[in-house]
């Protein structure tokens, strides 16, 4: 019976059509309506154009803030330190985000507690890296490394030789980044350490886009965002308070509460917003542009200009990206 409908004598044959959306199910036999009425079962859920789009734009939209707020963050880090510059600013996105949305804190089980947390704790640990290594390495090259995570994500699930290809040019992409003109980038110890802190931020990120679609399906609107911001600017704290050294001069207040908007505030929330609107494999192939996007933000806001062998590379983590979701698709 599983699967299929058979013809029993005697009984009512259904016959079903689609109505305005509905799955129309009706007696074909003649029966009267008393005894076997008309009923309306919901149609599939389909995605429209005009929401694919607007998702598509809010994925962009995150993506632009993201760098551009990066690289207008330089000069604020570069005065006060990246780690408190940081922890500030998911302190502010926090706050503002719980007075918007006003999260319950009654009502969700332990399994979504816990969901939150984790995002928390890779929103701390992806924020504060990667804002750490664009310190020390080009903008450009942070992002390519940092894009190494999610890269890794989409590569898991494919169960084919053939896939290893774009891990592999994305490291060959990562690694012509790393070539400036005058050398590699990572001889001194402030750049390696640039690179393994770009390295950190592509592991939480990769930890972020798994539990950022599972914490936003498991709460309702942008609660589960807003707990986890806060427990994010929980986890930042300590480094925060180190960097700072207990001392928190006004001008930095008021510097990282304009940068919170624009790093973490509103992308968080497109992201959240447009993984809603669009398949996961749709949107990863969107964020396949963020390298060039970081790239573009670098030379315009930083005047970092990149080398045609850089810029090879660049295009080369772009495809890796585009080549593993299209596989992944298949």
């Amino acid at each position: 019976m599983m699967g299929r409908m058979r013809f029993i004598a005697g009984a009512p044959q259904l016959r079903c059509r689609f109505i305005k959306g509905s799955v129309m199910v009706e007696d074909t036999l003649g029966s009267p309506p008393s005894s076997h009425p008309t009923f309306a079962l919901p149609a599939p859920p389909t995605r429209s154009r005009r929401a694919l789009g607007m998702a598509a734009l809010l994925a962009m939209l995150s993506m632009s803030s993201v760098q551009f707020g990066a690289a207008l963050s330089a000069p604020t880090m570069t005065a006060f330190g990246s780690l408190s510059t940081t922890w500030l600013r998911l302190c502010w996105a926090a706050i503002v985000l719980a007075v918007l949305v006003r999260p319950k804190l009654r009502g969700y089980a332990s399994a979504h507690w816990l969901a939150a947390l984790a995002l928390g704790i890779a929103m701390a640990g992806m924020t504060l890296c990667f804002f750490a290594s664009i310190e020390r390495i080009p903008l450009g090259l942070s992002v390519a490394i940092d894009f190494l995570g999610p890269l890794t994500v989409a590569t898991v699930g494919v169960r084919r030789w053939r896939a290893l290809v774009w891990p592999l040019l994305a490291i060959a992409g990562v690694l012509l980044l790393a070539r400036s003109g005058t050398g590699w980038i990572g001889g001194s110890v402030a750049q390696s350490l640039g690179v393994l802190l770009a390295a950190g931020a592509a592991l939480g990120w990769g930890s972020y886009i798994v539990l950022m679609k599972k914490t936003g399906a498991a709460f309702e609107g942008l609660e589960g965002l807003s707990i986890s911001l806060i427990a994010a600017a929980l986890v930042a704290t300590p480094f925060g308070l180190i960097d700072s050294g207990g001392h928190i001069p006004p001008m930095q207040l008021a510097a990282t509460a304009g940068l919170a908007l624009l790093v973490p505030l509103l992308p968080y929330a497109l992201e959240m917003v447009a993984l809603r609107q669009m398949p996961a494999a749709a949107f990863g192939i969107l964020m396949s542009v963020e390298p060039a996007i970081g790239a573009l933000a670098g030379f315009v806001v930083l005047r970092q200009p990149m080398s045609v062998l850089q810029l090879v590379g660049m295009v080369c983590v772009v495809c890796a990206s585009v080549g593993v979701i299209a596989t992944a698709t298949r």
